[in-house]
């Protein structure tokens, strides 16, 4: 399976300058490469390619990451296991246990790459279908999801109150909750995000549902969302009583997103505020800060020792909060840019539960990302920037707040709009997580390298 990935990207990246000329103008379409940087919601009032009938644009995303990252902890001595004296709570690659709590992990990771198709089938309707061909957790070809936008209704004679006004999303997609997903790394899509990875608490998953987008006014937009709060399609009936090691049964509730956002662009200053907020009264499994299937690409920092790379997918990150049966979320992002110099926030706040733990014991979580970036040189084809983000909370089992935070300043080089080379050196520490836990006082630090394809 892995060589058929191989020759498939290979003969993708062999017609890559034949499928680049080929490419035909999509209707209301966030490009794949550079252009697509900064794009959030796509316009409503910007000027749209003629629509001549049905047209199909194949588009692929492809990273190849060199790292060398050092990880360290203090490891309270915990047996692997009654026949194993072994210490589990040892981090991955730590060779000589008895002389070293450290390990550099350095090499190249695994490629990863996704497959887009996007299908023009009517004046304003448009067809997306986003594929994962390659990922650090599925190592098959497989599906991420697809969903059908319609900004225009030539069916009805194109009304400008729908033109002008209202856009309709249905499908299986990424909830449109936070700004961040539109500056975060998706598998082998990372042209987006000017760093190597995403926040450590990464807002992520695919539901089916729809969205209602409203664009009362020029730089306002309000949408409101329905989705089933499952990262899969769902129709198991769940029986009425708990079960067992639960107090409370299992539902089935969909999830409720509602975002506001203001983008306007004045000269050369842009300025763009969102909130949004996403909610579950009852899922039997919810995946908002879970739902990342393909890994992050920094590979087996802070690990545990035995760990793999399909398990131990998300390096780095955090997804224990423990809040899969119940969560209430809400994200501020502010967004400056002036001329080369962008400024982009986020502030979450996560509230939730499973359903071991009865109403008034959600647990809360706060996470806070500030970034900045300059961009240089004719078309800003390279910037330097800097990010800094925390995250708390007090995830399940937990007797008290735990934090991780990290710096990461990195450097890119857009050579086409469609290749880009970046760096970043990152450092991160866990704090606060308790004496028997692998992560208590880990830390990683180091540099990652990454090659980027996009179109």
């Amino acid at each position: 399976m892995k060589n058929i990935t191989v020759l498939s990207m290979l003969a993708l990246l062999f017609s890559a300058n034949w499928a680049l000329a080929q490419q035909p103008d999509i209707q209301y379409f966030r490009p794949w490469n550079k252009e697509g940087i900064n794009t959030f919601e796509p316009s409503k009032k910007a000027e749209q390619p003629e629509y001549t009938g049905f047209k199909i644009r194949i588009g692929g995303s492809f990273t190849q990451d060199f790292q060398s990252l050092k990880h360290s902890n203090k490891p309270t001595y915990a047996a692997t296991s009654a026949t194993n004296p072994a210490n589990k709570n040892f981090l991955y690659g730590v060779v000589k246990a008895e002389d070293s709590t450290s390990a550099t992990l350095s090499g190249f990771n695994l490629a990863m790459a996704n497959l887009n198709l996007d299908m023009q089938i009517g004046d304003g309707i448009r067809v997306c279908l986003e594929n994962y061909m390659s990922s650090r957790h599925h190592s098959e070809f497989w599906v991420k999801g697809g969903y059908i936008q319609v900004d225009k209704l030539p069916m009805f004679g194109n009304p400008d109150w729908f033109t002008n006004n209202v856009r309709v999303k249905i499908g299986h997609f990424q909830p449109n909750f936070g700004d961040m997903q539109f500056r975060r790394t998706d598998g082998g899509n990372t042209i987006y995000n000017p760093f190597v990875e995403n926040l450590i608490f990464d807002a992520f998953t695919t539901e089916i549902g729809g969205e209602v987008y409203v664009f009362p006014v020029d730089g306002f937009m309000g949408m409101v969302g329905l989705t089933t709060g499952f990262i899969n399609g769902n129709i198991d009936n769940y029986p009425d009583v708990p079960l067992t090691g639960n107090v409370e049964p299992n539902e089935k509730n969909p999830s409720i997103t509602l975002k506001l956002a203001y983008d306007k662009t004045f000269g050369d200053f842009r300025f763009r505020l969102s909130g949004s907020m996403y909610n579950n009264s009852g899922s039997a499994r919810n995946t908002l800060y879970a739902g990342d299937r393909t890994g992050s690409h920094y590979f087996m920092v802070a690990e545990p020792v035995g760990g793999t790379y399909s398990a131990n997918l998300s390096s780095g990150r955090f997804t224990g909060l423990g809040i899969a049966n119940k969560i209430n979320a809400i994200s501020i992002n502010p967004f400056i840019k002036f001329k080369g110099l962008e400024l982009f926030g986020a502030y979450e706040t996560i509230k939730g539960r499973t359903n071991a733990e009865r109403d008034g014991a959600e647990r809360k979580f706060n996470q806070i990302a500030v970034e900045g970036l300059y961009r240089f040189l004719p078309n800003e084809q390279a910037y330097l920037g800097a990010r800094y983000n925390q995250a708390t909370g007090r995830p399940q089992g937990f007797a008290a707040d735990m934090s991780i935070d990290r710096i990461a300043v990195a450097a890119g080089w857009f050579p086409t709009k469609n290749m880009l080379l970046k760096g970043e050196y990152v450092i991160q520490n866990y704090k606060d997580f308790p004496t028997n836990d692998y992560r208590n006082e880990a830390e990683f630090s180091g540099f990652v390298i990454e090659a980027v394809i996009g179109f």
